[in-house]
């Protein structure tokens, strides 16, 4: 008889990461639209320690036990019955609603892409929640075009990093804020200006902006509701902006919203390509096992990590 068995992690209540539990449970079995992946690698979103901490509960209840984290990249090991496009065997990564800190995973066919060769299987995990976020908020929502100025802050996180690479890109003018030791890193990502965010106050010296990407909330995105022109637009990843703010100074404030399904097949691919042309890059801050999935949550909220924190499953 094969063992059909997997190590996973999983919470049984609301609370910090004690309730990380790594047990051994039966492997999941793929739905019709669904791929069964044998996981290598989860990117840990700050979202997935928000979610564990309960902060989502009033509007996204959780069902316990659940397994927490939906960035990942694997291998297929079997198809759902309605899937094409993919064979068993491939590497892949994308997203899951299934939670991905486990040895075994499912995700739906249309939410996950092919890996190139040349991006490790870490790197992979880093890109859905970081790059298509910053993707969507950029491109989606905010319509970045050429020769606009877009202000990014966490300019060295998992979003920030990708969100002044794609600008960049695009031909914008990027600023972005900081810590005083990641200024020259996200200068290097293409920011024509850093600011330490501890040493100065961005909207004392920016005005007439035309996107701002908040991945900071607070009192963040009300003060950056002042550096934009009229008609600019702020996007935030965390939360729904004051409108009454917005419309008494002329411009847009939004939440990032995104497409269904989302990621697609074809924004994973996209991003993936542009990463093994080596236009963009991405940056690993720290790898864990999975056995040491509380210590690479504590390290995600800490909420100065420089990139992506990544669980290795293989």
């Amino acid at each position: 008889m094969p063992d059909l068995t997997m190590q996973a992690v999983r919470v049984y209540q609301y609370g910090d990461s004690d309730q990380l539990q790594l047990e051994t449970i039966l492997r999941p079995q793929p739905k019709p639209d669904e791929v069964l992946v044998r996981n290598h690698a989860v990117g840990i979103l700050p979202a997935d320690c928000k979610t564990r901490q309960g902060y989502f509960k009033t509007f996204r209840p959780l069902t316990f036990p659940y397994i927490p984290g939906s960035a990942f990249a694997g291998v297929i090991e079997s198809l759902g019955a309605d899937v094409t496009g993919f064979h068993v065997g491939q590497a892949v990564f994308g997203r899951t609603t299934n939670g991905a800190s486990a040895e075994y995973l499912t995700a739906a066919a249309n939410t996950i892409a092919l890996k190139p060769d040349t991006i490790s299987f870490a790197e992979a995990a880093t890109i859905s929640g970081g790059a298509t976020t910053a993707w969507s908020v950029l491109f989606e929502n905010a319509d970045l075009q050429s020769g606009q100025r877009v202000l990014i802050h966490a300019a060295a996180g998992g979003v920030g990093l990708f969100a002044v690479q794609f600008a960049h890109w695009k031909g914008a003018h990027v600023i972005g804020t900081a810590s005083g030791a990641n200024l020259d890193f996200v200068r290097s990502l293409g920011a024509k200006t850093v600011l330490d965010y501890n040493a100065v106050r961005f909207e004392e010296s920016l005005t007439d902006l035309d996107v701002v990407l908040d991945a900071v909330g607070g009192d963040t995105t009300q003060r950056s509701m002042h550096v934009l022109k009229t008609g600019g637009i702020l996007v935030s990843i965390l939360g729904q902006p004051d409108q009454s703010e917005a419309q008494k100074l002329g411009i847009r404030a939004m939440n990032n919203t995104v497409t269904q399904p989302y990621p697609s097949t074809q924004l994973l691919q996209t991003i993936a390509g542009l990463m093994a042309a080596g236009t963009i890059k991405t940056t690993i801050a720290q790898e864990f096992s999975l056995a040491d999935v509380r210590l690479a949550h504590q390290r995600v909220e800490t909420g100065h990590s420089r990139g992506r924190v990544v669980l290795q499953v293989a």
